[in-house]
């Protein structure tokens, strides 16, 4: 018998596995055609979510979660995103879940010292 994942056990187990470089884990969480919005980008597809994911996991350093709220099928997290290029950045994530699968996430946040970080890595 397998259990369906309420969408704050998905919020979870994805900030648990992104903060691990556990991207095989992060797959199994996305559904296919899921749709990523955030101040650095867009994706359409696990394929370009998960490539996003990893691109700024190379920078990523902690997830200090403040707060999750969820309601229904949907979870808001609120963290500092610790890199190694900036300053904790304060972070919104909302994600909505079907049939088990995380299929939108929306990310808020200022994107200023990120983007800084990433042109004195270059």
């Amino acid at each position: 018998m397998t259990t369906t994942k309420t969408a704050r056990e998905l919020a979870e187990t994805y900030f648990i596995a992104w903060e691990e470089g556990d991207f095989e884990a992060l797959r199994g969480l996305l559904a296919e055609d899921v749709d990523f919005v955030g101040a650095l980008g867009t994706a359409s597809g696990v394929e370009e979510a998960l490539a996003g994911l990893r691109r700024l996991g190379q920078v990523l350093e902690k997830i200090d979660v403040k707060v999750r709220v969820t309601e229904g099928d949907e979870a808001i997290t609120w963290f500092d995103l610790h890199t190694s290029v900036a300053p904790p950045t304060p972070t919104a994530n909302w994600m909505h879940v079907e049939d088990g699968k995380v299929t939108r996430i929306r990310v808020t946040f200022d994107p200023r010292g990120l983007l800084a970080g990433f042109e004195r890595q270059n």
